[in-house]
């Protein structure tokens, strides 16, 4: 059996490797992660959508029926953001029981701890129905890793899927869809002085924007999730102040319940925009995920979950999307799937991001139980 692992020293590890998003570049940290793996029994393959955009596939076990169970992570980053930093992204510092770094709530310190339980575990795993390991590219803008992964059909079976995101090792069923849309206006350009010799693209989209206040969802709410919402996140537009703008743009963010289909939901707003002479185009699509909390399975799993939290877990979805949608795509879709990991949610993205070490200690142990428990089945 494998030397015992710290998940928070592998936390720290990670958060070395600089795989902010964009460029991305997870090459060095996805082959530094399947080499552990791969010493300790696991059968590993790496997978690029980009030069150095790289996912990671390892299996250890699969015999019989039953299929493995899957544990996911991404090991992109967000960027810094502009306000300084207290302590160094990439050092790993700590300070009591925090864990400060870019990544280390959103998500390596997740990946940390289903790494080390899967290497702990090796031994055992590798008879039975086994485990497989999905360590993703590119989640932060649009999910692309998993997506190729899926497309081209790099996934081959599981019975059930972990995505280790911040959740404070509460077990969540399901997220949002999430689809943004490009919207654009268009006009003629004129000397400012003469505004009526142009036609002013900002003015068209200034009343596209007063349509979308009005727009109603096909589906008004989901028992879960709740109500889907509809945000304008960017806008652009205009050459100089003395000129009439002949092109203006924003981005629109939905976040969309189980019932609305994304293609759909783009014709609808262009049927709504075309009058004001708007063109939409989607540009991010990741579908909603949802597995039913009387689930066998999921039960399983709020059983396992509850000596760590003040209460035994209720029927939740987490606000932001995950990889987990386009990997139960990938594996056929009847896939039960939870979103747990040792990750604080309200600190991703955030400056001076940290986690809880206990709490990452937490999770392996919680990893350890579902991993082992999934193969006495």
């Amino acid at each position: 059996m494998p030397a015992r692992l710290d998940p928070r020293a592998l936390t720290r590890e990670l958060l070395a490797f600089d795989t902010i998003n964009p460029p991305g570049m997870e090459r060095a940290c996805a082959r530094h992660l399947g080499a552990m793996l791969e010493k300790a029994g696991f059968r590993v393959a790496f997978h690029e959508f980009a030069e150095a955009r790289t996912s990671l596939i390892a299996q250890i076990g699969g015999s019989g029926d039953r299929p493995p169970i899957c544990f996911t992570g991404h090991i992109d980053i967000v960027p810094l953001g502009s306000a300084p930093w207290s302590r160094d992204p990439f050092a790993g510092e700590t300070d009591g029981d925090r864990l400060y770094g870019r990544g280390s709530t959103d998500m390596k310190s997740g990946i940390a701890a289903f790494v080390t339980a899967a290497i702990e575990l090796a031994h055992d795993l590798a008879r039975g129905p086994g485990l497989l390991l999905v360590i993703t590219a590119g989640e932060e803008i649009g999910c692309e890793g998993a997506k190729y992964l899926a497309d081209h059909k790099l996934l081959e079976r599981a019975g059930a899927i972990v995505v280790a995101e911040p959740t404070g090792n509460y077990p969540y069923v399901g997220h949002k869809g999430l689809a943004w849309f490009e919207v654009e206006t268009r006009g003629v350009t004129a000397h400012g002085s003469m505004p009526e010799l142009g036609d002013n693209a900002i003015v068209k989209m200034a009343r596209v924007i007063d349509d979308l206040a009005g727009f109603r969802f096909p589906v008004d709410s989901h028992a879960v999730m709740g109500k889907p919402t509809l945000n304008v996140g960017t806008i652009r537009g205009g050459l100089n102040t003395n000129s009439v703008p002949d092109r203006a743009a924003i981005t629109v963010d939905t976040r969309t319940v189980p019932g609305i289909d994304h293609v759909h939901l783009c014709e609808s707003l262009q049927a709504l925009l075309a009058p004001r002479g708007a063109r939409v185009r989607r540009v991010v699509d990741t579908p909603s995920l949802y597995t039913e909390p009387a689930n066998e399975w999921v039960q399983e799993v709020f059983e396992a979950c509850t000596p760590y939290l003040d209460a035994p877990p209720t029927p939740k979805t987490i606000t932001f999307s995950t990889d987990g949608a386009d990997l139960k795509r990938g594996f056929g879709g009847a896939v039960p799937a939870v979103i747990l990991g040792p990750g604080e949610p309200s600190l991703a993205h955030q400056t001076d991001e940290w986690c809880s070490m206990s709490r990452i200690e937490q999770s392996t142990e919680l990893f350890r139980g579902l991993m082992r428990r999934w193969n006495e089945r």
